[in-house]
């Protein structure tokens, strides 16, 4: 188990607020989504709860320890980030790519033992790119690279995975095998799940919790049902939603919406 909890914590750069005052605590095993209007602050959350950017006051704890004076090879332990930019070497195969998930478990010019061999194989098979070990990530679908990504992910084995628009870029086909599985892994490993998502349909379908988010603070957080409201929809992003219970979830849908008249 991983809890990661901030208080306060605010971010600017160049002058300008990116996070002001932000308390949060993320629910653990659980799928928590981020949603807001672009510029909101979502991915710098993000980043920030995994210490890949630093704050400029307030805390962040990982486990009940500020964050900041954990030491990097201990958070990468316990955390493992998918940016929404991935980028790798050219001429990568896809078993390299996931074997660099292990690189925080491995002792100083020690190669891949036992236990990071089966580590990667299980994290190919969870991920079904098993088939695709030798070959070079760039003449993979996007799908199968977000597989792949992912896959150096869960070799990483930390409890915390989180992912900066994991669906970006895919249709709807991809879309819905990642977060599926990332719904499966949640369920059978056990994996607490954070993520930026733009499609609210989407988040109302596969969150336990959901964070939105306006001008670098939370306005609301809770279950979709409470979250995803007329009145939040309203506040956060400036819409009339036509909502609906989902048939078979019974969690809010959207049919529909039009921008609020000023």
């Amino acid at each position: 188990m991983s809890q990661i909890e901030a208080k306060q914590i605010r971010l600017a750069y160049h002058g300008k607020t990116i996070l002001n005052n932000l308390s949060t605590s993320i629910p653990d095993q659980k799928i928590t989504c981020l949603i807001g209007p672009n510029g909101c602050g979502k991915s710098t959350l993000l980043k920030s709860l995994a210490r890949i950017i630093p704050i400029d006051s307030g805390d962040i704890f990982l486990d009940g320890q500020p964050i900041s004076a954990l030491p990097t090879k201990t958070i990468a332990q316990h955390l493992t980030l998918l940016p929404q930019i991935l980028e790798a070497v050219p001429g990568t195969s896809v078993y390299e790519l996931v074997s660099y998930g292990r690189f925080p478990h491995q002792r100083y010019l020690g190669g891949l033992s036992k236990q990071d061999r089966d580590k990667i194989h299980w994290a190919m098979e969870m991920t079904e790119v098993t088939s695709l070990a030798n070959s070079p990530l760039e003449r993979l679908s996007g799908g199968q690279r977000q597989r792949v990504w992912l896959a150096m992910a869960l070799a990483q084995d930390t409890q915390t995975i989180f992912l900066d628009e994991p669906t970006t870029y895919l249709d709807l086909n991809h879309q819905l095998e990642i977060l599926e599985l990332l719904q499966q892994l949640n369920k059978e490993q056990q994996k607490t799940i954070v993520m930026v998502l733009h499609d609210l349909n989407q988040v109302s379908r596969f969150a336990d919790h959901v964070i939105s988010m306006k001008e670098g603070q939370i306005y609301q957080e809770g279950s979709s049902q409470q979250v995803l409201s007329h009145p939040v929809l309203q506040h956060v992003f400036n819409i009339d939603a036509h909502l609906v219970p989902d048939p078979v979830t019974q969690k809010p849908l959207i049919l529909g919406y039009q921008l609020l008249k000023s």
